[in-house]
């Protein structure tokens, strides 16, 4: 929890249905009186990673790893400000399991220090929540998964590996459930668990 805000994570592989299950959760939260807000994908707005996805400037580097794991936890931290629940689209252990996957041995000790924050500061989820499925990660034309495109099972193992490594449990969503099915299913935890007082 970050202070007063309840604090409920959405992870899973690339093209899991993440970002799409935010939002209709935020919206499904604030249509029954639940102060909410929800954080997007850091990755899609760091200059480091237009270099390198959009215009194929380099390649994934430490620098811009470091970047993405402190936007994650500032955009977080901040986006928890006066709110009863916050929905987060992925976790700090994303970024971690990606640059575990993505960077060369040589930068292992910035990663494993990145792993490091990411076991200290674990508690600040109250729930995550962990997308079983899988769609095409090239459908949309979303250009920020191409590099990525082939690896979702690679990552989807790295990410359980890490979330474990940092004594982050994930709560895994059945698959094949529509978007509005999952919301419902979620929405049912968080209240059998009593993260969410004013639904029950």
């Amino acid at each position: 929890m970050i202070r007063n805000c309840v604090v409920v994570a959405i992870e899973g592989t690339h093209a899991s249905g993440k970002t799409t299950l935010v939002h209709a959760l935020t919206s499904h939260l604030r249509e029954r009186s639940v102060h909410t807000a929800c954080t997007g994908e850091p990755a899609r707005h760091s200059p480091f990673m237009e270099e390198i996805v959009i215009y194929g400037r380099g390649e994934f580097d430490l620098v811009a790893e470091l970047d993405l794991f402190g936007a994650q936890l500032t955009t977080q931290l901040r986006a928890a400000r006066h709110q009863q629940v916050l929905v987060t689209d992925k976790t700090l252990a994303n970024v971690v399991a990606y640059a575990r996957l993505f960077l060369p041995e040589a930068d292992a000790p910035g990663v494993d220090a990145m792993a490091d924050m990411c076991g200290a500061v674990a508690d600040i989820y109250d729930a995550v929540f962990y997308c079983t499925d899988t769609f095409d990660p090239r459908a949309g034309g979303d250009d920020f998964r191409v590099k990525v495109a082939d690896r979702q099972h690679e990552v989807d193992h790295a990410l359980k590996d890490t979330c474990a490594e940092a004594g982050i449990s994930l709560i895994a969503v059945p698959e094949g459930l529509s978007t509005a099915e999952r919301v419902e299913w979620i929405s049912a935890q968080l209240a059998k668990r009593e993260l969410l007082p004013t639904l029950m």
